[in-house]
């Protein structure tokens, strides 16, 4: 049994780890609730995006439009959006999982690795890392997602990727996160038919003229938005992970403070008895 010395320093040592628990989760929760105001604020911008890509429609017209056709695949980019730090659960582990899955269907990869955590993920399998950047504060997330949405564009159009991914975890809610790789490059479509573009819109001067300066916003305003969302994902994560510490830490500390109590009440006993002992060795 242990002493109770040792008892009082592992009770002294837990609660200290329980107080940081307490404040990393307090941290969190204040940075989610910023993350979620400014995702909300995104939200509407990237949906109207998405609608108007998704309304040209696949026509004659954008048959052969380097951003609509597909390609034999050689080459496949993956924007893996991860964190920099841990202590958020399965939230880096999940996603990096999911994105590998669709790698291995994959032959030759080029992965841009957003976050620390997914690149040493990939770096630890001998994947092929082309670059990297920090998620620490989404204050860079705008010019990050537009230097990495220029990368992916002039690497499409120069034909070195035939298809880009992104691999990102979506926010449903506080206790739903949902790790997801969407492919951006080409821009979905059916080409085993025809169809009209979305009614109501008209292309100045054509459509393949809008496309070529739509998609690259597009792109950009995709990644962008990922990268707010797993931001929200991370964060929400890290705060259930935290309570959940904070939790067993007052548990633990419980069962050493009845543990101290036990090895004093024994203690006491014992000198009790050997008092009593004593005296009637002396009678």
């Amino acid at each position: 049994m242990p002493s109770m010395k040792a008892i009082k320093r592992r009770i002294a040592s837990v609660s200290n780890t329980k107080q940081i628990m307490k404040a990393m989760n307090l941290v969190a929760a204040s940075r989610l609730q910023k993350d979620k105001e400014f995702l909300k604020a995104v939200r509407p911008l990237l949906t109207e995006t998405k609608r108007i890509i998704g309304g040209v429609g696949f026509t004659e017209a954008t048959a052969d439009n380097i951003f609509v056709k597909n390609r034999k695949v050689k080459n496949a980019a993956f924007v893996v959006i991860t964190s920099d730090r841990g202590l958020c659960g399965g939230y880096n582990v999940n996603i990096s999982r999911e994105a590998l899955a669709v790698i291995k269907r994959t032959k030759n990869e080029k992965i841009i690795a957003v976050g620390s955590k997914g690149r040493d993920f990939f770096r630890r399998r001998n994947r092929n890392i082309i670059s990297r950047y920090t998620s620490a504060s989404n204050a860079n997330f705008y010019e990050d997602a537009q230097q990495i949405g220029a990368t992916l564009v002039s690497m499409y159009r120069a034909g070195e990727i035939d298809e880009v991914y992104v691999a990102h975890t979506k926010f449903e809610s506080m206790l739903s996160h949902v790790p997801t790789v969407d492919r951006i490059l080409p821009i979905a479509s059916d080409e085993g038919s025809l169809k009209k573009p979305e009614d109501g819109m008209s292309y100045e001067p054509d459509v393949n003229t809008f496309l070529e300066h739509a998609v690259p916003t597009f792109v950009n305003a995709f990644l962008y938005g990922a990268m707010i969302e797993s931001a929200v994902c991370e964060q929400a994560a890290r705060m259930m992970s935290m309570d959940a510490a904070t939790n067993n830490a007052a548990e633990i500390i419980e069962d050493l403070t009845l543990l101290y109590n036990r090895t004093r009440q024994g203690i006491i006993t014992q000198e009790i008895n050997e008092i009593v002992s004593g005296a009637n060795a002396l009678s």
